[in-house]
This record gives structure tokens, C-alpha cells and sequence, in this order.
């Protein structure tokens, strides 16, 4: 066993090390990437052959937290990892995405990369080195690859850029973001900001390239010492360079020509390229268009994507007719359901979005059960993309990767914006239901979470609009495009989204597809993204400027109570009885957090009487009663020598006889009867017991003349002065039991 390791050191003084030739050596390429305690297994496996008729890259990405990394247990019943949970899709999407665009073009191959976290501490988050320990295992394999390319997360915290910061100081960052890049360009970017400037962004996407070139750099050398710089051989394409040739001049003008008259309409547009499409197969005989069909198709997409990238460079007008920073029409209307908290319509060109907010009770928050993240989540934003937004028969058969990484960048958009959970106690759900799609319905999302968000009434500290930015780059020239559509984000260089208010982005996502992006690019990109957003936001407010100032009837009501952390156990009662039964009588929902000394109160009902008589129970359970304090109390027990009257909730006093009236009361029942209700005030707390003593005569007129009787005192008397025949003297003799024979009768 040949263990080969290459450690190097990042920017402050931490080291990571990569090891190859210990573990999963039956992989093509395996590798452990180790920082701190945290260390990712990362293998990759590769066919040798590709499919039949396939001209794309079939990478397979998966990511998986192993609870035994941090000794934990699995939740559920089986008590094993299952399916991945959102946060690590979102992760291998972020690898996958890395990777992607530096496989050879013709390389048709399936590779199917596995990262998988063995262990993990607490102060080193793993998603930002599982696009290293990916490289790295390519890098030691034979498989055709075009990096090495690496990740690592730039966070602003403090008025510093930290490169890889720890869990706790992540959780103070302005800025969050993963970055990854080979040691030239930039080809990944994802994160959440809180309202920082575009030149912030540029500076943290600098400062984490610098980086990243130390980690390309490392995975270099570990690739030399493994000897792997020779890959395989491989011919995954049977071409026909005549056939190409003649396509290309057969078609070419023609798709140039058509895309230069501007069709908006997406079938429209598609129905003229397959005229041309159509007009060409027409001269081939039956024989050569049955044999060489998948050719034909193959090199007609490549001549339409060169036509309609030369017409956008040259003639400096869009796919649609658009100027370059031109913004589709846009029309949005909220309040469009009206038994939803909140709802809003957005449509920009021929997207479309018909979003939802609901509001919930802290019984509705997400439980996060991860291996390496535990806690709730009390904003859930859920993106639905059927068949039918692009006029597709398709089944729906679960939840894609792209709906799960779309509907986390419109959430990390919004959530900036959201009020503190004091201001807002409610936990709120956005789900976006895509109805059309021709670019960009994560950003039409973002655009319509916001509207249903003010809809509902939800006190955002200011809106929120995003916008897709597109580029073409080829022999010097580039354009940057704003809000693209779906056919420029297929045949573009970048889709570069961007979300903000007014005063700076929330949160961006970028993929890059071609080498050499300058930083000019991203400049002009940014400056553009913020004019069009802007631009949106305006339209926006024609809708809905702000929050509504109240929720809709709909919504349940809130009211929060802070009480003392020992009240909580009887506010419960034994077994729940005591919540339960006040939920049932008052048709609330109630939720009891402990938090330090105290327990927060939150009752949620439609009903505000409800609430209110709610409150009124629970005050009255963890009021201290007060000595001269009024309470109106009912008649709970009857003695002889008084009554028991609960004057609070759960709190009972004696009522003696001679405190119900200021005349003689000689049978109690002749005055009282249970359940009479009656106002009584505390007059004593019993030191040593706790027991309370109460009485209605003082609130009561004293009659004329009434005088108080004085009360008998009785003689003290001790052991020394007893009489001597007292039964306590020591001296008197005990009488004897008389004997019993024991029988089988007898017990003992």
C-alpha cells in the first residue's frame, strides 16, 4: 500500500490535507480531504464506454453526512442515513456544478462522484471542501478532466473578508458565500448577503479566487506525485465532417437571419428553426436522414446556437428583439385567492409565478435532524415546477434537484428581510407554483414571495426583486444581458441571478460556461443586475408598496405572555391536562418555550375572545396572590366550619365561617352552595404552610353597632404543672394484653 499525502496551509495558518491510496481503492479515484477534525471521503468511478447516440455529460453528483462522524444516531425508524436531506442536495449541486463545464466536450462517459462526510467537528463546515475532495479524487484517477477546480466560502464578518470561517463566526457574516474556480476563472458562485454593496461582492470573489489558486495548485502536485497526469483514451463521438459542413452552409444565414427578426413568442420562434430544420432534411434522401438522424440533429442545434450567439454580438439585439438591458412586460396582482394568508401573481414576459403565504404556529416549524445541523426552521420557502410551465407532458415523481436549488436561492433572497420572530412570532411558508417558465422562475419566485409575503401582511423591512443576467463572449466581443430568457441561458456563457432591495443584494447564484470572465464582465454584470432589479421593484409597487398594515380574518391570531420559568410544570398540569384542557375550552393552540428564567407563551387562535379568555387562565395559574388583593373566587368544597373558594386558577383559600358574614353564620350550607360565585379578598398566607385565608365580611358593610366578640383564650399548660393522673405520667402502669394462642386464623 502506497499512501501518497499533500498537506498545504491556507491564508491563516490552518492546514488541509489531502491523502490518496488508504481507502476505496477499487475507485477510479479516491481520496480523503482532512481540516481540523472534518474529513470527506471523495471517490469517482467512470464507464469506459459511453451510450449510444449521446452528445451530453451524464455526471452523477452525491453528497451524504454519516451521523456516526458525529456520533450521533439516526433519526426515525429505521435508524439509518436514507434519502438525502435538502442540505445535501444543495451541496452536491454545488459540486456538480463546479464540475460540469470542465469535462471534455466530447467525453460522454458516466461518472458518478460520491463525497461522503466520515467526520465532523463542530467548528469546520464541510460543504465548503467537498468540491476539493472531488477535484482531488479526479485528479488522482485517469478520467478526463479539464481542472483541477476548487471551493471555498468568503465571508464578510466584522469589516473583514475570512476565508473558510468557523460554524460560530459564520453565524455573525454579512456576507456568505461559496466560490469555486480553477486557478484562472471563476466557474460557481452561490450565497446569501445582508443588503452589502455590489462592490463588497466583487472584493469577496477576488479575495476567494486568491485562494482557491493555493488549493488548485496543491491538487496539482498531489496529481504528479500519484503519477496520474496521463489519462485514458477514449471516442465517445463518430462525426461526419461533410454532413457538418453542409448544414453549416446549408442553414446557417437562414437561423441567423430569422433570429434577427425579434419573435417573442417562445413556440413561435421555436416552430421557424424547425422550418429550417425541415427545409434541409427535404434535400437528403429517406435512406441518409433515417442512418444519420441523430447527426443531423446534433449539428443543426450547434449552427442555431452559433447563428443566434453571432446575431446577439454583432447586431446588438436580443432573441425577442430587446435591447441588451431591456426588461420583458411585467404585470403583478396580489390578494388574487382569497382564502390563502397571502397570495400574489407575477408574470414577466412568459414566466410566471402564482406564490402562496401561509401563516402558522411554532408547532408548524421545520425540525433540521442533519448530522452536522440540528435546530427548527421558522421560514420554509417550497418551488414546484410541473410539466405544463413548458407545456411538457411529465410526471410528477417526487421533488427534483433543481426545485430544491431553486427554491433555497429565492428563500436565502427573502429571509434578509424578514422581522425578528418577537416582532413576527409566526412561522411562514412561501410555496411557488411555476405556471409558465421562459427564463428565470426562481427570480419570478423571489418577485412573488415578496408580494405574497406584504400580502399577508408579514412587516418585511423593505422588498425584494431578482433578476437573471445572461452574457455571450466569443473572439473578444461579449454582451451582457438582462433578464434573460430560456433559449439565451441555453445558448449564453453565464446565468448569473442577482436579488436585493434597494440598498444591496440578498443573495446571487452564478454559473459560468466559458473561460476568461474578466472582472470588468462582473462589473458590468452587477451594474446592470441593480438597474434592472430597480427597475422591478418600481413595478412592484404599483401592486403592493408595503405590508398591509393587518392580517387578513383568516390569519390565526397571536398573543405572547412571558411568565416565570417554575409557573411553566403548572401551566402544563400533570400529563398536559391542564394546556389541553384549556386548548380544548378556549379553541386555541398554545406553545410553551423555555428560554433562560422564563417560559414564552405563544396562543394562536382565529377567535380573539379565545385568546383572551386563554390569557385570562394562565395569568390567573401563574399569578402570586397578594395579601389585601380582590379576587372573585367560586365555591368549590363545603365544611362545617367554612368553605374552600378558588379565587385564582388552581389556587384555593379558606373561607372560614366567621369571615363569610358579619352576622353568625351557624350552618354554612344555609349562605353557600358549590359553584356560588362570590368576591372575597386575601386576608392571611399561613407562613409555614402556604395555605390561604380569605374572607367576603370585610368587603362587606359592617352593621351599626356590631361589636366584636373577643375570642376565648385558652389556659397554657406544661409537663411540669400537669396533674399527677395525667395519662402522660411516666409513673402510671401500662396495662397488659392478655395472651392469644396463635390459630390458622392468626396473621402476623
Amino acid at each position: 500500500m502506497q499512501v501518497i499525502k499533500k498537506v498545504f496551509t491556507i491564508e491563516d495558518g490552518r492546514q488541509i490535507e489531502i491523502e490518496t491510496g488508504k481507502l476505496a481503492k477499487q475507485a477510479d479515484g479516491s481520496v480523503v480531504v482532512r481540516m481540523g477534525d472534518t474529513m470527506l471521503l471523495a471517490t469517482v468511478c467512470a464507464k469506459k464506454e459511453a451510450g449510444e447516440n449521446v452528445d451530453f455529460m451524464p455526471l452523477t453528483v452525491e453528497y451524504q453526512e454519516k451521523y456516526a462522524a458525529v456520533g450521533r444516531f439516526p433519526g426515525g425508524f429505521f435508524k439509518r442515513e436514507a434519502r438525502p436531506s435538502e442540505y445535501e442536495i444543495l451541496i452536491a449541486r454545488l459540486v456538480d456544478r463546479a464540475l460540469r463545464p470542465l469535462f471534455p466536450e466530447d467525453f460522454h462517459a458516466e461518472v458518478q462522484v460520491q463525497i461522503t462526510l466520515i467526520s465532523g467537528d463542530q467548528t469546520t463546515p464541510p460543504d465548503a471542501l467537498a468540491a476539493l475532495a472531488a477535484s482531488a479524487s479526479l485528479a488522482v484517477s485517469d478520467i478526463p478532466f479539464n481542472g483541477p477546480v476548487s471551493e471555498v466560502r468568503v465571508a464578510y464578518i466584522d469589516g473583514k473578508l475570512v476565508i473558510n470561517p468557523s460554524i460560530e463566526d459564520l453565524s455573525k457574516a454579512e456576507l456568505d458565500l461559496i466560490v469555486a474556480a480553477t486557478e484562472d476563472n471563476i466557474m460557481m458562485v452561490e450565497g446569501e448577503m445582508k443588503e452589502v454593496s455590489e462592490d463588497v461582492m466583487l472584493e469577496a470573489l477576488k479575495v476567494a479566487h486568491q485562494s482557491i489558486k493555493t488549493h488548485c495548485r496543491a491538487i496539482k502536485e498531489l496529481e504528479q506525485m500519484a503519477e496520474k497526469t496521463q489519462k485514458r483514451e477514449y471516442c465517445h463521438e463518430t462525426n461526419d465532417k461533410e454532413l457538418e459542413e453542409k448544414i453549416h452552409q446549408a442553414t446557417y444565414q437562414k437561423c441567423y437571419d430569422f433570429a434577427k427578426q425579434g419573435i417573442a413568442n417562445k413556440s413561435q420562434r421555436a416552430d421557424g428553426f424547425a422550418a429550417i430544420k425541415e427545409e434541409f432534411i427535404g434535400t437528403l434522401s429517406e435512406e441518409e436522414v433515417l442512418e444519420k438522424a441523430f447527426l443531423i440533429d446534433k449539428y443543426f442545434h450547434s449552427v442555431e446556437k452559433e447563428a443566434m450567439r453571432d446575431m446577439v454580438l454583432n447586431e446588438r439585439v436580443r432573441l425577442d428583439g430587446r435591447q441588451l438591458n431591456e426588461i420583458r412586460p411585467i404585470w403583478a396582482e396580489v390578494n388574487y385567492l382569497p382564502t390563502p394568508h397571502g397570495s400574489a401573481v407575477f408574470t414577466r414576459g412568459e414566466t410566471q409565478s402564482l406564490t402562496t403565504c401561509t401563516l402558522g404556529t411554532k408547532l408548524d416549524e421545520q425540525i433540521i435532524d442533519g448530522a452536522m445541523i440540528e435546530g427548527k426552521n421558522h421560514f420554509i420557502l417550497h418551488y414546484n415546477f410541473p410539466g405544463f410551465a413548458t407545456g411538457e407532458v411529465k410526471g410528477n415523481r417526487g421533488l427534483s434537484r433543481r426545485e430544491v436549488g431553486h427554491g433555497n436561492l429565492a428563500m436565502r433572497a427573502l429571509k434578509q428581510v424578514l422581522p425578528t420572530q418577537q416582532q413576527c412570532p409566526y412561522t411562514i411558508r412561501i410555496v411557488s407554483d411555476i405556471l409558465e417558465s421562459n427564463g428565470s422562475s426562481s427570480m419570478a419566485t423571489v418577485c412573488a414571495g415578496c408580494l405574497a409575503l406584504m400580502d399577508a401582511g408579514v412587516q418585511i423591512k423593505k422588498p425584494v426583486s431578482g433578476i437573471a443576467m445572461g452574457l455571450i463572449a466569443k473572439d473578444g466581443k461579449w454582451a451582457v444581458l438582462s433578464d434573460i430568457l430560456g433559449d439565451e441561458d441555453h445558448l449564453g456563457d453565464m446565468d448569473f441571478k442577482v436579488t436585493g432591495t434597494v440598498d444591496g443584494v440578498t443573495a446571487c447564484q452564478m454559473d459560468i460556461k466559458c473561460d476568461g470572465l474578466s472582472y470588468e464582465i462582473l462589473t458590468q454584470a452587477l451594474q446592470q443586475a441593480k438597474e434592472g432589479r430597480l427597475h422591478i421593484l418600481n413595478i412592484m409597487n404599483t401592486a403592493l408598496d408595503k405590508p398591509r398594515e393587518d392580517y387578513k380574518p383568516q390569519v390565526p391570531r397571536v398573543a405572547q405572555l412571558t411568565i416565570p420559568k417554575e409557573f411553566i410544570g403548572a401551566v402544563i398540569g400533570p400529563g398536559g391536562k391542564v394546556i389541553q384542557e384549556m386548548q380544548k375550552e378556549t379553541q386555541t393552540t398554545i406553545v410553551i418555550e423555555e428560554k433562560g428564567e422564563f417560559g414564552i407563551i405563544d396562543i394562536f387562535s382565529v377567535n380573539k375572545e379565545g385568546i383572551d379568555a386563554a390569557l385570562a387562565r394562565i395569568k390567573g395559574i401563574t399569578a402570586v396572590p397578594e395579601i389585601g388583593q380582590e379576587y372573585d373566587g367560586e365555591v368549590k368544597n363545603l365544611q362545617t366550619f367554612g368553605a374552600f373558594v378558588e379565587f385564582l386558577p388552581g389556587k384555593d383559600g379558606l373561607l372560614h365561617v366567621s369571615e363569610i358574614s358579619w352576622e353568625r353564620v351557624n350552618n354554612v350550607e344555609d349562605v353557600l352552595k358549590v359553584g356560588d360565585k362570590i368576591r372575597v379578598k386575601l386576608i392571611e398566607v399561613d407562613k409555614k404552610t402556604g395555605k390561604y385565608k380569605l374572607s367576603h365580611r370585610v368587603l362587606t358593610p359592617k352593621p351599626e353597632g356590631y361589636v366584636e366578640r373577643p375570642q376565648r383564650e385558652r389556659p397554657e399548660h406544661s409537663n411540669s404543672n400537669r396533674p399527677n393522673n395525667h395519662r402522660n405520667n411516666s409513673d402510671r402502669p401500662k396495662p397488659q394484653k392478655p395472651e392469644r394462642p396463635l390459630d390458622d386464623n392468626f396473621y402476623v
